[in-house]
This record gives C-alpha cells, structure tokens and sequence, in this order.
C-alpha cells in the first residue's frame, strides 16, 4: 500500500497549484492558531483557498482553536472535508468535536516530545478517526521543521489501531527513512518544501509525494 501524502501550510493560489500537481492527496489550511505560525490564514482566506480546491484532493482544516464550538464552525465555514485539531486540547474536546463533525474526518495531533506521547496516543485514538504525530516547540505547535524520535512514533504505529500520520521535519531527502522506520499510514510536510520565500518549491513538492507514494527515499538534484 502506497503512503498517503498531505502538503499543509497552504497559504496561496500558487501553493495549492503546486501541491495539486505534485500528486498530493491532501491540503492544509492552518486557520484559527493560538501559537506562531507564518502559514496561518484569516477564516475569509482559508474558505477562498480551500473552495479553489479540486475534487478528490482532501481539503484539511488544521486549527489550535481549543473550544469545540468554535473548531466545528470554522470547519463549517471553510468546507473542510477532514478537522485537524492540532491545538492543547483534552480528550473531551476531541470527543464532542467528533460526535459534532456530521462525517467530516477527525485527527488529533500529538506531540512526540517523550515516551509519554505513546500513551497520549492511546487516550486520544478513541475518539478521532486518525492519530497525527507532530514535533513542537515552546512556541510552535507544528511547522518546526524539527524531527522527533522516531522510534517513539514506530511504537504508537504499532500500538494503535487507527491510521497514523507522521509529521515533524519530514523532507524530500528523509521521508523513505521516516517510513521504513515508521510505517505509518500517511506523511505530512510543511516547512520541508519550501524554498526561501517560504513558498512551496514544486521540485520538492514532486520528490516529497513521489517518495511517500513509493515509500522510498528521493533526492533533488
């Protein structure tokens, strides 16, 4: 089975032309934050970018919003098809976010800082249909461009039963090492394939999903 690849951190027309055309099968909107991030979007900007998106390409609300009233009506503004709650939030949120998402996909993001996120995985897994596992910061919850143990992750991989997506510092030039460690169900990168203006570079685009489809290590030339 080929690993599913989400391009998130899309912040205008062109990022989403490139995402599109490198194959990915996901898009994130990052709307709604409480920590940094360069890629956050006003709710106006995220329902424009996201109606632009073409069928069969999953449009992904990603969102620190930490009351589930306000997570479901901006999921509800913007069309997602999938809710990404990415923010410190307890299990209960996630719970009514997932009773309250009238069949929209849920992932929780969780952070690998230590051992401990194996049994954060567990807790959360129950009540969300996939379990997203992130690096963070004391002032990023994502987009580090950092990786984490990915020994720790392989562990929830195999604990879980539900899809797990792996994130963090994920490139076009460690992806298939990230997978053969892993074997996760899906890849996620932001910061990864971008070039200096913080736009997505559509070589690195390419080579991120083409290596998560193969599950194989790519280099840019």
């Amino acid at each position: 089975m080929s690993i599913r690849a989400k391009i998130c951190g899309i912040r205008s027309e062109s990022d989403l032309r490139i995402a599109v055309e490198s194959g990915a099968d996901a898009v994130g909107f990052i709307s709604g934050v409480t920590h940094f991030s360069e890629d956050a979007l006003s709710a106006e900007e995220a329902v424009r970018l996201a109606g632009l998106t073409p069928p069969f390409v999953d449009r992904v609300l990603v969102t620190h919003l930490e009351e589930a009233a306000a997570i479901l009506e901006l999921a509800d503004r913007v069309g997602a098809d999938t809710i990404q709650v990415h923010g410190l939030v307890d299990g209960a949120t996630v719970r009514q976010v997932k009773q309250e998402a009238r069949g929209r996909r849920v992932i929780k993001a969780v952070h690998v800082t230590g051992p401990e996120a194996l049994y954060v995985a567990r807790e959360v897994a129950v009540d969300c249909d996939a379990v997203l596992l992130d690096s963070r910061t004391e002032d990023r919850l994502g987009g580090t461009g950092q990786t984490h143990d990915w020994a720790i992750s392989a562990q929830i991989v195999a604990d879980l039963r539900c899809p797990v997506i792996l994130a963090g510092g994920l490139a076009p030039g460690n992806v298939g090492a990230a997978i053969s460690v892993v074997a996760p169900f899906a890849v996620d990168v932001n910061s990864g394939v971008e070039d200096e203006g913080g736009g997505k570079h559509p070589d690195a685009c390419a080579a991120f999903v083409r290596a998560a489809h193969l599950g194989a290590e790519i280099e840019i030339v």
